[in-house]
């Protein structure tokens, strides 16, 4: 893939036209599951991410709940930028989370965390309950990394930015490999620095 760098963007390249339908799919053995995510279509997933955001687990964390129109007219925005992915993950064909995917640069952490052209960051929560644990999350996140760096060679680093006191799902991330780089402010949030190299990735998880 050749790099087309617009004029207009201060060097960022062209991003590719986002796809639609599932991206990936893996066997989990130890799970005996199908893990796979697809793209989130509005008009079916949308009263199922109104439902996750307003659930106090999520809301307390993520601070988007809101009505079904408000959500509507969120994702219809996050659907025409195209600095980010949104993406359903199921388990066995149910979806049982959102994931947001973006290219770091062009994102507000951008400036937080040195990030090159084709780095990636993520925003991840659970909605469905049944589908919680470390052992769901020792499925999907590696998946979710691993579709990542599968997706776009040159992407060298993952990063994350969760809640400086989100505990749970800042361990999720080491187990995973992530390092905590740093903790900063964010105009709304105390964040924490969370990144993964693809080298260190593919070394833990060699059978990705």
């Amino acid at each position: 893939m050749n790099t087309v760098i617009t004029q207009d963007r201060a060097g960022i390249p062209v991003r590719p036209s986002k796809p639609v339908g599932e991206v990936y799919r893996r066997y989990d053995a130890r799970l005996e599951s199908l893990i796979s995510f697809r793209t989130l279509d509005i008009r079916e997933d949308l009263e199922r991410f109104n439902r996750w955001q307003n659930s106090p687990r999520v809301a307390f964390f993520w601070e988007e709940d809101g009505s079904l129109q408000e959500h509507r007219a969120h994702l219809e925005t996050l659907a025409k930028d195209p600095h980010c992915l949104q993406l359903i993950g199921c388990f066995d064909g149910e979806p049982f989370g959102f994931f947001d995917v973006y290219w770091a640069k062009e994102d507000r952490i951008g400036p937080h965390c040195n990030a090159g052209l084709y780095d990636r960051g993520i925003h991840m929560l659970v909605g469905e309950e049944h589908h919680r644990g470390p052992h769901k999350v020792a499925c999907w996140l590696p998946s979710l990394v691993h579709y990542l760096f599968q997706d776009e060679p040159r992407t060298q680093r993952i990063v994350s930015e969760p809640r400086s006191d989100n505990d749970r799902m800042i361990n999720h991330l080491q187990n995973t490999g992530f390092d905590r780089v740093r903790d900063f402010d964010f105009p709304h949030k105390r964040a924490a620095l969370m990144s993964l190299s693809r080298e260190r990735f593919f070394e833990r998880f060699p059978i990705c």
